[in-house]
């Protein structure tokens, strides 16, 4: 994203739109590149809501929001172009308002990695993240990326029905 600071994000986060809806998919090449033919397009509210539950010491990833999502509109999948952009949405809603926030930084990329969008980037996202007991680690070498050692110990589990964007 590009001048986050000038932008209302909580205006956006609560715009009105017309999801959760399902879209069928008839290109052959995604159906088999997602797992099947109907996608999940959930509202910003909702990555909201699910954010909010994550507890402190605790993370989850964006792949298992969206899963969890998914299964909860009987849908294949969840679009993650609209995920990712939804996801740094809450976050940087969260980041602009003085109460209510949605603790972001508890939500991870795929295999544990910190989310640069984030505000504040990889920095702070990793000074919080070793606040609440993590082990943030240096991977790569030229790609440098940071990860949340044995995050998998530290997934909190998406399993309970919510009303989320509903």
């Amino acid at each position: 994203m590009a001048n986050e600071e000038r932008k209302d994000f909580n205006a956006m986060l609560h715009k009105p739109v017309e999801m959760p809806r399902v879209q069928i998919l008839t290109d052959r090449a995604s159906i088999q590149k997602y797992g099947g033919e109907k996608m999940l397009l959930a509202p910003p509210l909702a990555y909201d809501a699910i954010m909010k539950t994550i507890p402190w010491g605790s993370v989850t990833t964006v792949g298992a929001i969206r899963a969890y999502l998914a299964q909860k509109y009987d849908a294949d999948f969840t679009d993650p172009i609209t995920a990712g952009i939804f996801v740094s949405l809450a976050a940087w809603a969260s980041h602009q308002r003085s109460d209510d926030q949605t603790p972001y930084w508890r939500v991870l990329k795929a295999n544990g990695e910190l989310n640069a969008k984030y505000p504040g980037g990889v920095t702070a996202q990793k000074e919080r993240l070793e606040a609440e007991g993590h082990t943030v680690v240096q991977k790569g070498r030229t790609h440098l990326r940071y990860v949340v050692q044995d995050y998998q110990a530290a997934l909190y589990p998406l399993n309970e029905p919510l009303n989320a964007g509903r």
